[in-house]
């Protein structure tokens, strides 16, 4: 989109941060929002703002580690802004599948076909993976699907992928509902 702040950009009437505030605030019990940039905006959304706590902006695991760095319940789940239709039952099947599991980490995936796509993005994790996952991101590492894979994290297929759609360009943002 051109360098804009994504979060910001509107998205039927509201930004897209919002969509994901909206579609997150019944699901869990608090919420905050990491930003780098535009931080006075995201926290007149009346929630606590985290910035990267690493240099350079490294990605979506720099956010995770950010949101665990300042987290104060068990579990901390992430969301992207820039996907504003993601299940409204995604906490819920993600501490479900994670209860059942040996691992720290659930994550979302839909399949296409046979195979299975993953949505690392979209997880639910235990703080206790703060550490961890520092080290895989100062190890050089950046990839949300590889930190995924590295935890072997339970894995929770939702069928309707059209859900996990993305909004990446000017077009989408104006498509009609």
């Amino acid at each position: 989109m051109g360098g804009v702040d994504k979060g910001l950009q509107l998205y039927r009437g509201q930004p897209l941060a919002w969509h994901a505030v909206n579609r997150l605030a019944p699901q869990v019990g608090g919420i905050m929002i990491n930003a780098n940039r535009n931080t006075e905006r995201y926290a007149a959304m009346g929630f606590p703002v985290w910035a990267d706590g690493l240099a350079d902006f490294p990605g979506p695991l720099a956010g995770m580690l950010a949101g665990l760095a300042h987290c104060a319940t068990p579990f901390l789940v992430s969301v992207p802004c820039d996907t504003p239709h993601f299940p409204p039952d995604l906490v819920a099947r993600l501490a479900a599948s994670l209860a059942q599991s040996d691992s720290g980490m659930a994550s979302a995936c839909t399949r296409s076909g046979e195979q299975l796509m993953p949505q690392p993005v979209f997880c639910l994790m235990h703080v206790s993976l703060l550490e961890p996952l520092r080290a895989f991101i100062l190890g050089g590492e950046h990839k949300t699907g590889a930190w995924s894979r590295a935890q072997r994290g339970a894995q929770v297929i939702f069928d309707d992928e059209t859900a996990f759609l993305n909004i990446n360009t000017r077009e989408e943002l104006e498509r009609p509902p």
